[in-house]
């Protein structure tokens, strides 16, 4: 038994913060049913190369647990078949821009007058509410990352403002998502109705600033970008070793005291300008002027072995290939393969939320354009063959 599995999800979304959304959902159990277009599908079907036999590497790494439909939104029909699915459904998730579902008759306010259970989740750029002209427009990670502070923190302080590697305003708001359904849900437990979750990819990006935006309240400063550093903390950041780099993380005094041990420098401790991590802060260029050339002097695995064996909080900088060779990963279960119907076996991520009594799983992998259509609306909707055939013509 999932925690989900008695849960049944529409999933109108697509690209990445929807599905991501829905596929954590899934992962718990849910049974999530996932609209697309006829025409394609989801964008990300064609978000290549790479490809693997056709499949799009991109789509097939936010969709496993899922059933694909493919119906027309645009036809009478396809709008009937996704008005009774909605209304058969628990939970539906979108990220349409604000009001275009609403024009459909799909909108939020018409399906809970049919559906007082339904939880509609929608996530878009920036709201549902708020400043018309904010409200209007189309959501990119990019974009997000630049308009929310992040890309002015990241990166050197002597470089241009740098986006995450990973896309992660589409990320989080899917996270967050995924967290209010959840939250919507056990208030549905105690008050019987549905609710709207009205998730920004903005502003759930701008909920990461955490201590930054902490700091700028707090005192008015504006932070910048620290590179691989820490505002508040030092040593915290990457380092260069004789043959390559590691990061090192003194997270309190006591640490600092056994990194410098290590180092055989241990009269750094006792110096009144590094002796407390403040001091630290305040003097990290005299202190890096010490650290960096007693650093460069040995490898990566040597001070690897000294730091762990002083308790000092330290790890290599792994390659993507390299982490999911890990063999922590593999232990935890964080590698997973499931049959394919083009594939073969789909190689995926596992999911990373344990729970002891009610665990979820990759149960199916991604699938095929339209593989569910027929199968899903005639059992979830009760259709018979004539019927259904009605409703899928692309009619206008």
């Amino acid at each position: 038994m999932a925690p989900l599995d008695d849960l049944l999800v529409f999933d109108l979304t697509r690209v990445l913060a929807g599905p991501f959304c829905t596929m954590l959902l899934g992962d718990l159990g849910a049974r999530v049913v996932k609209l697309e277009h006829p025409d394609g599908g989801d964008d990300t079907r064609a978000f290549g190369p790479p490809f693997q036999n056709g499949e799009a590497c991109y789509f097939l790494s936010v969709n496993r647990n899922k059933e694909s439909v493919a119906i027309d939104l645009k036809a009478r029909g396809g709008r009937e078949l996704a008005r009774r699915l909605a209304l058969r459904a628990d939970v539906l998730v979108e990220n349409f821009r604000p009001d275009v579902l609403g024009r459909l008759g799909l909108g939020h306010d018409e399906l809970r007058r049919e559906n007082p259970r339904l939880i509609y989740c929608s996530i878009s750029g920036f709201g549902h509410t708020g400043e018309p002209s904010w409200v209007a427009r189309g959501g990119y990670d990019l974009v997000v990352q630049g308009l929310s502070g992040v890309q002015a923190l990241t990166g050197t302080p002597e470089g241009p403002p740098t986006k995450v590697g990973l896309p992660i305003a589409d990320l989080v708001a899917g996270l967050h998502g995924a967290l209010g359904v959840l939250a919507a849900l056990h208030a549905r437990s105690r008050t019987g109705r549905g609710q709207h979750v009205d998730i920004s990819m903005f502003e759930a990006q701008v909920s990461l600033l955490s201590y930054y935006a902490g700091i700028h309240l707090g005192t008015g400063a504006v932070p910048g970008r620290f590179g691989n550093a820490h505002p508040t903390i030092h040593p915290y950041q990457t380092y260069a070793a004789r043959d390559g780099h590691l990061n090192i993380a003194c997270g309190n005094d006591g640490m600092f005291r056994a990194f410098a041990g290590a180092l055989g420098m241990p009269q750094l401790a006792d110096d009144p300008r590094f002796s407390t991590n403040p001091q630290r802060v305040q003097h990290r260029a005299a202190l890096d002027a010490l650290l960096v050339p007693r650093l460069a002097e040995e490898p990566v695995d040597t001070w690897l072995e000294r730091l762990d064996a002083a308790g000092v909080a330290c790890g290599p900088i792994l390659g993507v290939g390299e982490v999911l060779a890990h063999p922590q990963l593999a232990a935890r279960g964080m590698r997973v393969e499931v049959p394919h119907p083009t594939l073969g076996t789909h190689r995926t991520l596992g999911v990373p939320v344990r729970l002891s009594e009610t665990p979820g799983a990759v149960r199916t992998a991604p699938p095929l354009l339209g593989q569910h259509t027929r199968s899903a609306l005639g059992e979830l909707l009760g259709l018979d063959v004539t019927t259904l055939e009605h409703l899928l013509a692309r009619d206008p």
